[in-house]
């Protein structure tokens, strides 16, 4: 029985083999040596023995099974294991570094910005401060602030922020190709509430568009208060000199009362004209294009203008093909039509004439062509514009509003077209609408 107490650093499987081993052994020897007591004792151990055997080789039985299970539960961890560790490398892969999200946002903007150190050299920029100052070099970073810009104006806005740790703002302009403008605003740079300034960062707001939209602005309404003094004026002198006793006067009061209506109609068609453009220009004017016979409603607008061509000596010509259909709104078209025939009346020679044509490709395209003094090159960019005159005194002399281009612009954008005008050969001036063809042609 010593195999039972064997250490326990001996294996039950070690000790099971041992204790079989001997009982069996003994059972050998006691049949051999014929001893009745001994082989019943023989006999008896080893039966005890087979039983231990049976009762210890159970759990070893079971162990392969538990084993299995163990193998299979680990195997099943490692399997749904492996996916999350993928998702989780993935996850990791995707993550983006705080630097590059840094740099891909400061790319994405539209104002420049430029960050300085205490020594005013720059730390870092993105690209808008790059296409403001770069001029050719590859990259503004490690340059001084007075290697990149000579403005004064910057530099002492940097210099405040550094030195008195405040906020500045400046405006400021940089010329090149193109005349901008700038609001910049800097501010000191400091990391954490007590810690020392650290640089200072500068952002350039482009506000050239703006200051464009300001300088329109404020011509129009001077524009505006031109037009409306100059009739108001007339009006208020000829009504006072009615006032002073020539309402008697049957020679010339007649004269003052036309003069008077004059301006008052010209006033009436000022307001109106103003009125039409800023419904135009605010959206609130819709066109319905359809498809329209041109020739008709060209010779309707030449037909009401005719007296005002016949008083200047003007012929009309229609040249229109009978045939040519534009895609267009009827009463926008004529609106246009009547504006650019009318200029062509009024800034024609005594004796000329204006040619209305028609011609088809990509676009549609109306030609309006008069035989007047023409158009200087200079002046062709900004003749559509609001108030624009080539000549003030001759516009204001034939009672012009200076607005019938700029509708006729808009009118024909509204359609999907354009307007546009080029110099004649010679002399005179062809102004040309084109539209846009329907989407089924």
């Amino acid at each position: 029985m010593l195999p039972l107490f064997l250490p326990n650093i001996v294996s039950n499987r070690l000790k099971l083999a041992l204790i079989l081993g001997g009982t069996t052994l003994l059972a050998l020897i006691a049949i051999f040596m014929r001893h009745p007591l001994l082989s019943l004792f023989a006999l008896c151990g080893l039966l005890i023995g087979a039983l231990l055997a049976q009762l210890a080789l159970r759990p070893l039985k079971d162990a392969p099974r538990e084993t299995t299970k163990v193998k299979n539960a680990e195997a099943k961890t490692t399997t749904m294991r492996q996916p999350t560790e993928r998702v989780e490398a993935s996850a990791a892969a995707d993550v983006i570094s705080a630097g590059a999200l840094l740099e891909a946002t400061m790319n994405s903007m539209r104002e420049g910005m430029l960050v300085v150190d205490q020594e005013m050299r720059i730390v870092a920029s993105n690209r808008a401060a790059h296409d403001i100052f770069a001029a050719g070099a590859s990259t503004l970073v490690a340059k001084r602030l007075s290697e990149v810009t000579r403005q004064p104006a910057i530099h002492q806005a940097f210099r405040s922020a550094l030195e008195d740790g405040e906020r500045a703002e400046t405006k400021i302009e940089m010329q090149g190709s193109d005349k901008r403008s700038f609001d910049l605003r800097v501010a000191p740079l400091r990391f954490g509430e007590r810690a020392a300034l650290r640089g200072a960062i500068g952002v350039f707001f482009d506000i050239t568009q703006l200051e464009r939209l300001e300088r329109v602005r404020q011509e129009f309404l001077s524009n505006v208060s031109h037009e409306l003094r100059t009739p108001l004026t007339a009006i208020i002198a000829f009504v006072e000199t009615l006032e002073e006793g020539a309402i008697e006067d049957a020679e010339n009061n007649r004269r003052f009362l036309s003069v008077i209506r004059k301006n008052a109609t010209r006033m009436h068609h000022l307001i109106d004209d103003i009125l039409e453009l800023s419904a135009i220009e605010a959206g609130m004017v819709s066109v319905e294009p359809q498809s329209i016979r041109l020739r008709p409603l060209v010779e309707d607008v030449t037909t009401a203008l005719a007296s005002r061509a016949e008083q200047r000596g003007v012929s009309l010509h229609n040249e229109v093909a009978s045939e040519a259909i534009v895609y267009a709104d009827a009463r926008r078209l004529e609106q246009m039509l009547a504006n650019l025939i009318d200029n062509a009346i009024k800034f024609n020679r005594e004796g000329g004439s204006v040619r209305i044509q028609y011609e088809t490709g990509e676009r549609d395209r109306i030609s309006i062509i008069d035989m007047g003094d023409g158009i200087s090159a200079e002046h062709i960019p900004r003749i559509f514009e609001r108030f624009y005159r080539v000549d003030r005194a001759r516009s204001s002399e034939m009672g012009g509003t200076g607005l019938g281009l700029a509708i006729v612009k808009h009118l024909a954008r509204a359609h999907g077209g354009e307007a546009s005008v080029q110099p004649t050969t010679g002399s005179g001036a062809t102004f040309i609408i084109e539209l846009p063809k329907r989407s089924d042609e």
